[in-house]
């Protein structure tokens, strides 16, 4: 047993300093970015936001609407193959380049990863997502699939230290998921005692993975627009979102209607509600490390994402950073123990 003593941060604990900026306004700012894979082939050119692997939040639709705002989605691995043949085969081309087919890491899923990508093999994206990333098996699933598909685009995950970063990507991954327990849904630092602070963990895991050519995802605990812009500041190259992207008529599950408020079910992957949905319970030998919570319901998510760009934009502007790869050069980060006057709020 040891102790690290160093200061491990998350997103509340730091806000970003203004600087003096030459912008006039938040339209100057371009958060396109356009990346090259350590292993993967071509360039990729759009905004780098990500709408997370979750049934009620990486759906179809939710891909479709925001390729129209050039941001990806990542697919929850539990549509059927049918279900992917049908919306496929009625997307514009352009759609293969806004998306990323999801895979666990068993051979039933393997299996699916290849139908899917034999018969559309335009699709680019491949995210392999486990919770757990320090395992031997997971490693090798990487390099394995990596092997099968040497031009696609993989990202994996999740881990959270600079070491399994590398790992991963000699293994064979082009960006890593970098997040354990940050999530507003998930429950597996309360389960298990494990995980680190997001923001500690972006910069440390960024580290690592810039000097081999490889990027990371930041996976979790985004609250509100600053959050995001927080995490490409730390140096995130892509931002996943979970339960800021649910609730909409996009997001997938039922409307529910309680004392004349609507509402939608959102609920961690690891979660009782997941499991009895998707595998038929929870196994004798876990625990469940997610939980179910009713979202008010949020309409289109086309006014969410303007949101959320328009804060990114604007953290920029306080900043100087006319584009969004200009934005973790131009941050400092301040201690604080106080992020916003919450007197009014509910």
């Amino acid at each position: 047993m040891r102790i690290e003593l160093d200061v491990k941060l998350g997103f509340k604990d730091v806000m970003i300093r203004p600087k003096r900026s030459t912008l006039k306004s938040r339209s100057e700012v371009s958060l396109s970015r356009k990346y090259k894979f350590l292993h993967g082939n071509g360039e990729w050119e759009g905004i780098p936001v990500i709408a997370a692997n979750m049934d009620t939040v990486g759906t179809f639709e939710m891909a479709t609407a925001l390729a129209e705002h050039d941001l990806l989605t990542a697919i929850h691995k539990h549509y059927s193959n049918d279900e992917w043949r049908a919306f496929l085969n009625q997307a514009e081309s352009k759609i293969y380049d806004r998306i990323a087919i999801s895979t666990g890491t068993g051979k039933e899923d393997a299996k699916k990863l290849n139908t899917i990508l034999s018969e559309f093999p335009d699709l680019r994206f491949i995210c392999i997502d486990v919770a757990n990333g320090y395992s031997e098996h997971f490693v090798d699933f990487v390099k394995q699939t990596r092997d099968q598909y040497p031009d696609k685009i993989i990202m994996a995950g999740n881990v959270v230290t600079g070491e399994m970063v590398e790992e991963l990507l000699l293994s064979g991954a082009d960006i890593v998921k970098v997040g354990i327990g940050p999530g507003s849904v998930c429950t597996t630092r309360i389960k298990t005692g494990v995980g680190y602070p997001q923001l500690s963990a972006i910069i440390e895991c960024a580290d690592a993975a810039h000097g081999l050519g490889g990027h990371v995802i930041s996976d979790g605990g985004c609250k509100a627009p600053g959050d995001v812009a927080k995490a490409f500041g730390a140096g995130a190259d892509f931002v996943m979102l979970g339960g800021m992207l649910a609730g909409h008529s996009e997001s997938g599950g039922d409307l529910i209607e309680e004392n004349g408020k609507q509402y939608k079910l959102f609920y961690g992957m690891s979660s009782e509600t997941a499991m009895n949905k998707h595998v038929g319970g929870v196994a004798e030998y876990r625990a469940s490390e997610g939980k179910t919570v009713k979202i008010p319901y949020k309409g289109d998510v086309k006014a969410t994402v303007t949101d959320i760009l328009g804060g990114i934009r604007s953290t920029c502007t306080y900043v100087g950073a006319q584009q969004l790869k200009e934005l973790t050069k131009r941050t400092t980060f301040i201690r604080v123990e106080e992020q916003h006057n919450q007197w009014l709020e509910d």
